[in-house]
């Protein structure tokens, strides 16, 4: 899986987790696609204390990830899902919402 869904995933899963500063610059930084002398410039802080938030935010949603495997399951399950659907099993909607799949066809 490519590193900047991986990131955006375990922001989506575990970005509550995280202290005010951190979910905001996590997501200028990684989702409003910021650069990190944009975010310290209207925070009025150094672009070297953006990134250590940004850093501490990532390794907290790893730390979360390794403890409960949440994101793991969600894209094992997803991925089974995806070869049901290619095998032209029925999944209920709301199944494939959940998981952001296509309908059945």
């Amino acid at each position: 899986m490519d590193e900047t869904l991986k990131n955006t995933m375990l922001f989506d899963f575990f970005g509550d987790m995280l202290t005010e500063k951190q979910h905001e610059y996590y997501d200028l930084y990684h989702n409003e696609d910021l650069s990190l002398s944009e975010i310290a410039e209207s925070a009025g802080i150094s672009k070297q204390g953006v990134y250590d938030i940004i850093m501490r935010a990532e390794k907290t949603l790893v730390r979360f990830e390794k403890k409960t495997g949440i994101f793991q399951k969600w894209f094992e399950t997803r991925s089974i899902l995806e070869q049901s659907i290619t095998n032209g099993e029925k999944v209920h909607p709301a199944v494939l919402s959940y998981f952001q799949l296509e309908k059945n066809t």
